[in-house]
C-alpha cells in the first residue's frame, strides 16, 4: 500500500504549478509524501484515477460525476472528501439587454442564448438544464450559441463566458448564462458596463470542485492528508498565498447534495453518455 498521495489536477492555468508545488513543500514539512499529476483535460484524469496513477484528484463538479458514474459501473465507489469553502452554494444566471423588453424566463421564447463551453457546468449545463426544467427546452424554445473554448477544462476559466458576455453587449445574442460571480466581475471590469444588464433567471444553488477519492485507498494517510487540509489556517502566512490562489480562505468536509442540478442536467442531455460506455468497456 502506498504512502504517498499523489494528487490529479488539470493544468486549466500556468498557477496550478505554483499552487502544487506549494502544497508539496508545506505537506513535506508536516511530514506528508505528497506529489502530483498535471492533465489537460478532466476525463484524462478520471481515466487516470481509476488506473492508479493518482489516488486523489482535484475534480471539477462534471468530472466528480464521471467518476461517480464511472464507478458505479465499474463496482467501484467515488468519496468527495474535501472542498473549498468558495466551492458551496453557487448560482447561475441568465441575464438579457436592460431595457429590451426580456424580464422573464417565458420571455426568452423563439430568443438566443449564449452560453460557455459544451461541458461547462456553470454556464452552460446548469443553466440549460434548469431553463428545460421550466419548460423551455434548448434547440427547440430558443437557440444556443455555445463559446467552446478549453474544452476538455469543464469551465475552469472565463474565456468562454466573458464571450457569451460580449456577444450580449454587442447584441448578437438576446441573453447569456454565466456563473453569478461572474456577471459581478464583468460587470465591475467593463465587460458589462454598470446596468446594462437585468437578471432574467437565476438557477438554485449548486457546488463545484472536490477532492474525490476510490475506495481502495489507505484509510490513515487518506485520514491524514484530509485532517491537514482542515487544519489549514487562513492567518498563516506559509499557507495564505496559496489559497488565495486556489480561491479559498478555508478548507470544509465534502459534501455531495449540491450536484443534484449538475445531475440532472448531464442526464436529461446524456452529455457523458458516450463517455462513459467507451471507458467502461476498456480492457
Amino acid at each position: 500500500m502506498t504512502t504517498q498521495i499523489v494528487l490529479g489536477a488539470v493544468a486549466y492555468d500556468p498557477k496550478v504549478v505554483t499552487i502544487w508545488e506549494g502544497f508539496k513543500a508545506w505537506f513535506a514539512d508536516q511530514g506528508l509524501d505528497f506529489d502530483y499529476v498535471l492533465f489537460s483535460n478532466y476525463e484524462r484524469q478520471v481515466q487516470a484515477h481509476f488506473d492508479g496513477v493518482c489516488n486523489v484528484a482535484w475534480n471539477s463538479p462534471l468530472a466528480w460525476l464521471e467518476a461517480e458514474r464511472l464507478g458505479a459501473r465499474l463496482g467501484r465507489r467515488a468519496r468527495a472528501v474535501v472542498m473549498r469553502d468558495s466551492d458551496c452554494d453557487l448560482t447561475s444566471v441568465v441575464v438579457a439587454r436592460a431595457g429590451a423588453g426580456i424580464a422573464k424566463l417565458e420571455d426568452l421564447r423563439g430568443k438566443t442564448i449564449a452560453v460557455g463551453a459544451s461541458d461547462s457546468p456553470q454556464a452552460t449545463l446548469i443553466p440549460l438544464g434548469w431553463l428545460a426544467s421550466h419548460g423551455l427546452e434548448p434547440g427547440r424554445d430558443f437557440e444556443v450559441v455555445k463559446h467552446e473554448i478549453a474544452v476538455g477544462m469543464h469551465g475552469d476559466h472565463v474565456g468562454g463566458e466573458r464571450h457569451a458576455a460580449r456577444d450580449l453587449i454587442e447584441a448578437r445574442v438576446d441573453a447569456a448564462a454565466m456563473i453569478d460571480a461572474n456577471h459581478l466581475a464583468f460587470s465591475a471590469d467593463g465587460t458589462l458596463p454598470a446596468g446594462s444588464t437585468v437578471i432574467v433567471g437565476q438557477t438554485p444553488t449548486y457546488d463545484h470542485c472536490n477532492f474525490t477519492v476510490l475506495d481502495g485507498i489507505d484509510a490513515a494517510l487518506l485520514e491524514r492528508f484530509v485532517s491537514l487540509l482542515l487544519g489549514q489556517s487562513f492567518e498563516d502566512p506559509r499557507v495564505r498565498p496559496l489559497l488565495e490562489l486556489e480561491g479559498l480562505k478555508r478548507w470544509l468536509p465534502g459534501r455531495t447534495s449540491g450536484y443534484a442540478l449538475l445531475d440532472d442536467a448531464i442526464t436529461r442531455f446524456g452529455t457523458i453518455d458516450s463517455w462513459l460506455d467507451t471507458v467502461s468497456r476498456r480492457p
